[in-house]
């Protein structure tokens, strides 16, 4: 089966846009990924049982308060980074075509714009990052016995939950929405476009209008 089309085949036709570059979208998304932190470091608060004042003192009392905060930063710099070449390696495995990477105001991303993908390899490359950093984080979690390293690994866990929502709401479209092979997604980093032969997306509204 191919994974792609160079272009988009005469039949099809436009059926949805997510547009993370959206000012709307992108602070509903950055909302989401705060409110996933927060309820992350809520349950570890509990779990740990390590009052906060000290959990903070940890954090951001001492000498090297700055230096622990500046290596929190460089590491999740490095999260994104990795988030994104993690993307990137999905779509070059499965396409070997050029591969686009950028930061905007309100999401970093990595997407194949010059062609349209295939229902399994998109859903392949937008669910990697998710699929290869969830077990590392959750083992972290649960390995590391110092109550400082458990609650950053707590953080980080968070972090990648939440910068996954916006991966995980266009593997929702395709998972859930979109479930024919024959559906076609542009994925230009932050926007993603998707595509039905024109019988399909009559079958589409069809259904959806039979489910209201």
């Amino acid at each position: 089966m191919k994974n792609f089309e160079a272009e988009l085949p005469q039949n099809y036709k436009l059926v949805k846009t997510i547009d993370a570059k959206n000012v709307k979208i992108g602070i509903i998304l950055n909302l989401i990924a705060v409110a996933v932190v927060v309820v992350c470091m809520v349950v570890a608060y509990f779990i740990i049982g390590v009052p906060f004042i000290e959990l903070a003192d940890m954090i951001f009392g001492g000498s090297y308060a700055i230096l622990r905060l500046a290596v929190l930063a460089a590491i999740m710099i490095v999260y994104v980074i990795l988030h994104e070449l993690v993307h990137g390696a999905a779509y070059k495995a499965l396409t070997k075509q050029k591969l686009t990477f950028g930061l905007s105001l309100t999401v970093a991303f990595c997407g194949v714009p010059q062609i349209y993908v295939y229902r399994k390899t998109a859903l392949i490359a937008v669910l990697a990052p998710f699929v290869v950093f969830l077990p590392i984080f959750l083992i972290l979690c649960f390995v590391l016995a110092d109550p400082l390293y458990k609650f950053l690994a707590v953080f980080m866990l968070g972090m990648h939950l939440g910068g996954c929502c916006g991966d995980l709401w266009v593997a929702g479209v395709l998972a859930f929405k979109y479930r024919n092979n024959a559906v076609l997604m542009n994925d230009a980093g932050p926007t993603q476009t998707f595509y039905l032969p024109c019988m399909e997306e009559s079958s589409v509204v069809n259904s959806e209008q039979t489910e209201r």
